[in-house]
């Protein structure tokens, strides 16, 4: 036996240990290397070739789907709002329903099944914490979808309400997605809704952080606005559906601050009310409120 040396069996309890543990991790990383090399190697391969072997296995699945449905470029839909509508109609079957205001379009806590969409007036969400504390979450006009907030969990994360007289189509959403199998444009349409509505929040983030309180209000106004102008809505007569309180939890403000902020506005003639309870106003000119939020948006 060389000198300064000791066979494993000589060795103490934890040097035996100390070197097990040493190869097994050395070992572990060979591994991890070896793994990774090969995943690179199949993430670097051309994604839209498929082998003639797997065309011999599965011409079902493989050969119809590229000859009669060649890979193109994915275009945004020109009116999603309306081509929800229109493929719903078409291929579907759903549950109409004319709500009233304050109506109940879903409740939190009631196990999901189904998807809303909105075919005439205006539905708000909103969520209450354990101490009652409520927080309006969105707003949502014609062709809007309501209920996405469910699909995570399985159990609907918001309470939904009529803003005022509107009409609402409730589809399964098991059946939905296997509609959307056989027709990809209704597949398309509903991921655009999502990322739609994951754009609005981004925004309505966006404006929390970097707007003062009444640009704040004029970029909300203007939204709404633009939103009733895509969907052939009437715009030179808006009336809010939100109390002054509700405009406020929704965009961060006091009821005091939400006041100061529309006679603000008034005053400087970019919004005008009609009535003196201040619930139907217009807008004279659009770009002038869309100049003042940016001009705000640089202070």
């Amino acid at each position: 036996m060389v000198q300064g040396k000791l066979p494993v069996q000589e060795l103490p309890p934890t040097r035996v240990a100390f070197r097990w543990a040493r190869h097994v991790r050395q070992r572990t990383e060979e591994n991890a290397r070896s793994l990774y090399k090969r995943r690179m190697i199949e993430l670097r391969s051309p994604v839209h070739r498929v082998s003639a072997a797997f065309l011999r296995v599965a011409p079902d699945l493989a050969s119809r789907a590229l000859a009669r449905r060649p890979l193109r470029a994915v275009e945004a839909p020109l009116r999603p709002w309306c081509e929800s509508l229109t493929l719903i109609e078409r291929h579907m079957a759903f549950q109409r329903r004319i709500l009233h205001a304050g109506d109940p379009v879903q409740t939190a806590g009631d196990v999901f099944g189904c998807l809303h969409l909105v075919h005439g007036g205006a539905i708000k969400t909103k969520v209450v914490d354990a101490c009652g504390r409520q927080q309006v979450t969105g707003l949502h006009l014609k062709g809007d979808w309501v209920g996405f907030d469910g699909i995570d969990t399985g159990y609907s994360a918001c309470d939904g309400y009529a803003m005022d007289t509107s009409e609402i189509w409730t589809l399964n959403y098991a059946a939905l997605l296997k509609t959307a199998e056989r027709v990809p444009e209704l597949a398309h349409v509903l991921l655009t809704a999502m990322g739609s509505q994951l754009a609005r929040q981004h925004q309505w983030r966006i404006a929390m952080a970097t707007l003062p309180a009444d640009a704040r209000l004029a970029d909300f106004l203007r939204s709404w606005s633009q939103a009733l102008t895509l969907r052939d809505l009437r715009t030179d007569n808006i009336r809010l559906r939100l109390t002054r309180a509700e405009i406020g939890n929704y965009l961060g403000m006091t009821l005091e601050t939400v006041s100061r902020s529309f006679s603000r506005l008034v005053g400087f003639g970019l919004v005008a009310f009609d009535d003196k309870r201040r619930r139907d106003f217009a807008i004279p000119d659009l770009d002038a409120l869309v100049a003042y939020v940016e001009s705000r948006a640089h202070c």
